[in-house]
């Protein structure tokens, strides 16, 4: 079995992205990833630093609300 060259080998932390790419309309957060639209545009350029801020980040966020929409209560709010 013949090894990676060097050459073709990076030190780069992986992407997040299992190709779930839907942004939620009020969190602005991937649906898949968690990451930010910012985030995902930039990705390729960031240094390995910050991409590893961010996955360290990534499973504390939220990319959907929890909570229930509205219904009734929210329409009595108004």
């Amino acid at each position: 079995m013949t090894s990676t060259p060097p050459v073709w080998r990076r030190n780069e932390i992986d992407s997040p992205c299992i190709q779930i790419c839907v942004v939620h309309p009020e969190t602005r957060l991937c649906t898949g990833c968690n990451r930010s639209i910012d985030e995902i545009g930039r990705w390729s350029k960031m240094n390995s630093d910050e991409r590893s801020e961010i996955m360290a980040e990534l499973p504390l966020r939220k990319s959907v609300p929890t909570g229930r929409r509205g219904g009734r209560a929210a329409r009595l709010k108004r």
